[in-house]
């Protein structure tokens, strides 16, 4: 990738000092929220309100916003564990838990959006700053190769000189010297940016994108889907309607995407259920989500860390995942977040929803940079795979199998498979899933 001359104007400095001011300091609840007693889910109050919630998920039904805020608030731990482990194996009643070889890929570090919860980034010209040579990014991707990898996850922030024709030029070179490695490229804030950057719509972007070799698209970005949080967090990146609207156009245009969400910063209970509603609702429309992800946010060594509560807890985490399969009906898979969890709650989570262990990730930058140094090897993934008592089983970008321990098909074995598949569940649906 190759950015333009130009790429040596404005001068900037690393996170803290670059970014043109500081958010308000958030008012979050976060810090003072406490779980609910074991008990409260099997008598008093609590487990009055929720009995007729816990049925309609026992009876496969969907629940609404307010329900699953009742969820949140008020199910102890180990029923919303039982309720998601429920929805995972109704949906996959094959004792398998799938997971890819990948790895995340930055080509470049630079980015303009001066996120305060990013210690990755760096403003143009900053020390540190870098946009890689095409003959690392070609090596890296070698490396990847060469042990059957089948994903490069490629992100590079809001770089102001790195245009489409940059990232088409990459991703076609790429293509052409490794076919059977997908790109999974680009998150939708990213795509709006480069439509902003090309003065031309989304559509046309991702459209030549399409055609140079991105074969999916993964959901980063999204952190929280409400205005009020974004606002506080990500103010110079894409509205919460943005983001979804960038998805819609993926879809549309055959590409299958991912969904992601970021919590325990600023946000409300109330705010998180919010977000799985919007992303349910695009999923209805659309059908083109292939997988959900969620973490807590990680405030250490971070630009506006003094903003920030103190890391939630383990338990939290999985209180959230475990909501997020039960709202998330029309979401078929589930991946786990060992990056920020480690891989002891990894585990544990393939009970509280989960059915993908995601990415071996041969390499990551962006949460590494906030301290977490939670990479593991293939066989330390399949050991925890099996400790759960499930069968690891290896993926392309879009869940079709390609283990060789697996004897039916590769379906779907690509992107144009995918978008085939995707089109025909929603011409059986009339066109709305």
């Amino acid at each position: 990738m190759n950015p333009s001359p130009s790429t040596k104007a404005a001068k900037g400095q690393n996170g803290p000092q670059g970014a043109a001011s500081s958010p308000p300091a958030p008012a979050s609840s976060n810090s003072a929220w406490e779980a609910p007693l074991a008990s409260s889910g099997v008598r008093g109050e609590s487990a009055a309100l929720l009995e007729p919630i816990v049925r309609k998920v026992e009876d496969g039904q969907r629940i609404d916003a307010q329900e699953a805020l009742l969820l949140h608030e008020r199910a102890n731990l180990n029923t919303l564990g039982r309720l998601a482990d429920l929805v995972r194996m109704r949906k996959h009643p094959e004792p398998v838990v799938t997971y890819i070889v990948d790895r995340n890929i930055n080509p470049t570090n630079v980015c303009i959006t001066d996120c305060g919860f990013c210690a990755f980034y760096r403003r143009p010209d900053a020390d540190g700053a870098y946009v890689l040579p095409r003959e690392e990014l070609i090596e890296k991707v070698r490396e990847l190769n060469e042990i059957g990898g089948r994903q490069m996850l490629i992100q590079g922030g809001h770089h102001p000189y790195i245009k489409t024709a940059d990232w088409c030029d990459m991703l076609s070179d790429l293509r052409e010297r490794f076919p059977n490695v997908n790109a999974h490229a680009l998150s939708a804030p990213e795509l709006d940016h480069l439509s902003r950057l090309d003065k031309r719509p989304v559509e046309d972007v991702i459209a030549d994108l399409k055609q140079a070799g991105m074969g999916s698209v993964p959901g980063a970005g999204a952190e929280m889907l409400v205005e009020r949080v974004r606002k506080i967090i990500a103010p110079k990146k894409a509205t919460t309607d943005r983001w979804l609207e960038v998805h819609r156009r993926i879809h549309e245009a055959g590409l299958r995407s991912s969904a992601t969400m970021m919590f325990g910063h600023v946000e409300t209970a109330a705010e998180r259920v919010e977000h799985l509603i919007r992303l349910r609702d695009l999923q209805d429309e659309t059908g083109g989500f292939t997988a959900f992800a969620c973490w807590n946010m990680q405030p250490d060594g971070v630009p506006e860390q003094e903003l920030y509560p103190t890391r939630t807890t383990h338990g939290v985490w999985l209180r959230v995942q475990a909501l997020a399969r039960i709202v998330l009906d029309n979401f078929d898979h589930m991946q786990t977040s060992y990056v920020t969890q480690g891989m002891k709650m990894a585990q544990v989570s393939l009970r509280f929803g989960c059915d993908d262990f995601g990415g071996t990730m041969l390499e990551e930058n962006v949460v590494s940079a906030a301290g977490c140094f939670n990479l593991a090897s293939i066989q330390t993934v399949e050991r925890m795979i099996e400790g759960a008592g499930f069968l690891p089983r290896r993926r392309n970008s879009w869940y079709g199998i390609v283990d060789e321990r697996f004897d039916g098909e590769v379906s779907p074995a690509n992107r144009e498979e995918a978008a085939s598949q995707l089109a025909a569940q929603r011409a059986a649906a009339g066109g709305v899933q």
